[in-house]
């Protein structure tokens, strides 16, 4: 009787497969990429005062410029992959980060309202694609199992354009002016088209869209998915129609001054990214608890921050609480959107997904401007906490039909 050594019995083992190396590099070309691309979106949100005397419009006005940008996403991102779902997903990313930055540019030198808005929409059509093809693209860029991981890495881009981008822009805006704020932004998209160019390794076409019109008979998931998606456009239509006049409500109703909004924007970004790490960590493995106890928090601290108008340590505490509680609710909601759909409407699901996200977004803050306009600054709050409670409610139902079906 033989008996084989040790290490030629390691040898006849079969080698396990190795994970090719995570591509930072890449990813972080992709995130930096959606930093700009939501600077970009939403830097009208703490410069409302200046535009606003600057082009002889109201700060309502200014607010919908959020709204159009959204609504261009909404309108136009579908039939915009569509036509260009030949070209290679490389130089589309190149080709639209250079779109956003031509548009911002073009806005700096708008010498009207009109024309402002119609650069706006050329920004919302490249967004679109942008948000369109990045998600998918970090997909190619890694095998199935650190899929989650690279998304994370990619959406936290736009984490950091809440945390640094917005407030930086803000904080130049203030000292400088808004046109110069959006002049360097636009020099900054042009930069980040050459760095996604340079850093970001090419893939194929994405072929999603042609798998999923493929795919024949009712799917189950189709309700608990529309619920998502319904869910996540009433909570987004409500934090907006607030967030987006958040400039003047925190001047005017709870007393901040003028120089130091910049510096509390910034505050508000850091405690999203903190709501961001604690959805890795602590609501990893319970997501659907995370979710509700965001919703729940958010509307508490909005109500709280409504209520402490001219009681500034109160307000501020409420201030940095929601944007603990709202940083954890974009990953939140996408997750539970995964967790929704079943793999063969996955992909049809997160497109409906994004539509309602950026519906959302320029219903809220069209919303605001109208409330704004006729009622004044402190009903929006309000508005924010009723909507979060039909959300909330709504994904509640959800909750229980699928625990009572998956009991029977």
């Amino acid at each position: 009787m033989t008996s084989s050594s040790p290490s030629s019995a390691r040898a006849a083992e079969p080698s396990k497969p190795t994970s090719p190396p995570f591509p930072w590099v890449g990813l972080i070309a992709l995130a930096a990429g959606t930093f700009l691309s939501v600077t970009g979106e939403m830097i009208p949100t703490g410069l409302l005062p200046e535009m606003s005397t600057s082009l002889g419009v109201t700060e309502s006005q200014i607010g919908l410029l959020v709204s159009v940008f959204a609504f261009t996403v909404v309108l136009s991102s579908t039939a915009l992959i569509h036509l260009t779902r030949r070209v290679p997903r490389h130089a589309l990313l190149v080709a639209v980060i250079v779109v956003l930055g031509v548009s911002t540019g073009l806005g700096a030198l708008a010498p009207n309202y009109e024309l402002l808005v119609a650069t706006r929409v050329l920004g919302g059509l490249a967004h679109g694609v942008f948000w369109a093809v990045v998600g998918a693209y970090a997909g190619h860029l890694v095998p199935k199992e650190q899929l989650a991981r690279a998304v994370s890495v990619t959406i936290a881009g736009g984490t950091l354009a809440f945390v640094l981008g917005v407030p930086l822009s803000t904080a130049l805006g203030h000292a400088l002016g808004w046109r110069l704020a959006f002049g360097v932004l636009a020099a900054a998209m042009l930069l980040g088209a050459l760095v996604v160019w340079w850093k970001l390794p090419p893939v194929g076409r994405e072929e999603s869209h042609a798998a999923a019109s493929g795919a024949t008979g009712r799917d189950p998931s189709i309700v608990p998915v529309a619920i998502v998606c319904i869910a996540v456009g009433v909570i987004m239509a409500g934090h907006y129609a607030f967030y987006t006049y958040i400039a003047p409500f925190l001047i005017g109703e709870v007393g901040v001054p003028a120089g130091q909004l910049s510096i509390l924007l910034l505050v508000y970004g850091v405690a999203g990214a903190i709501g961001l790490i604690l959805t890795g960590s602590v609501f990893a493995r319970r997501a659907t608890t995370g979710l509700f106890v965001a919703l729940t928090v958010s509307a508490a601290m909005v109500s709280v921050l409504a209520l402490s108008a001219g009681w500034l340590p109160g307000a501020l505490v409420a201030f940095f609480l929601w944007g603990t509680a709202f940083g954890m609710l974009p990953p939140l909601m996408q997750t539970r959107l995964l967790h929704a759909a079943s793999p063969r409407i996955r992909d049809t699901a997160n497109a409906f997904y994004t539509t309602a996200f950026n519906t959302g977004i320029g219903g809220g803050s069209a919303l605001g401007a109208l409330l704004l306009a006729e009622i004044g600054l402190g009903v929006l709050p309000w508005v924010y906490v009723c909507l979060a409670v039909v959300a909330t409610s709504l994904l509640a139902a959800d909750v229980l039909r699928t625990r009572r079906r998956e009991s029977v």
